[in-house]
């Protein structure tokens, strides 16, 4: 089973086993080499790029990223929000999805980390 392809566990026998609010692709940037290019690529160009996959909920970012126990900071975290894991899927298999997918590439000369998860609400 691949990543994209978790379901949540719901109410089972008046148990409470899991609850998925809504799915998250977390995005980590380090430190680009030209962070002026950086800033005016991700502004211009990916962002409106990837405000159009489709289904997307909530698109946040995060600057100035402290480390708390040793490390290096990110240099940006990106926070994108789907409904669920299957709606996430079809906005990367999207018309709209691939060109983002592909100018990540682009601009992400300092290297990046990303990740899929369900967001439990406890």
């Amino acid at each position: 089973m691949n990543t994209l392809e978790h379901s949540s566990n719901l109410i089972v026998n008046n148990k409470r086993t899991r609850r998925t609010v809504i799915v998250r692709f977390l995005v980590l940037y380090n430190k680009p080499e030209d962070t002026e290019a950086f800033n005016r690529h991700y502004r211009e160009v990916h962002i409106p790029l990837t405000k159009k996959l489709p289904g997307l909920r909530r698109y946040t970012l995060g600057w100035n990223a402290t480390p708390i126990r040793g490390g290096e900071p990110y240099y940006l975290v990106a926070e994108l929000e789907w409904d669920d894991m299957d709606s996430l899927r079809k906005a990367f298999q999207s018309p709209e999805g691939q060109p983002t997918e592909q100018d990540v590439s682009k601009f992400t000369n300092g290297g990046v980390l990303s990740m899929v998860y369900e967001v439990e609400e406890v």
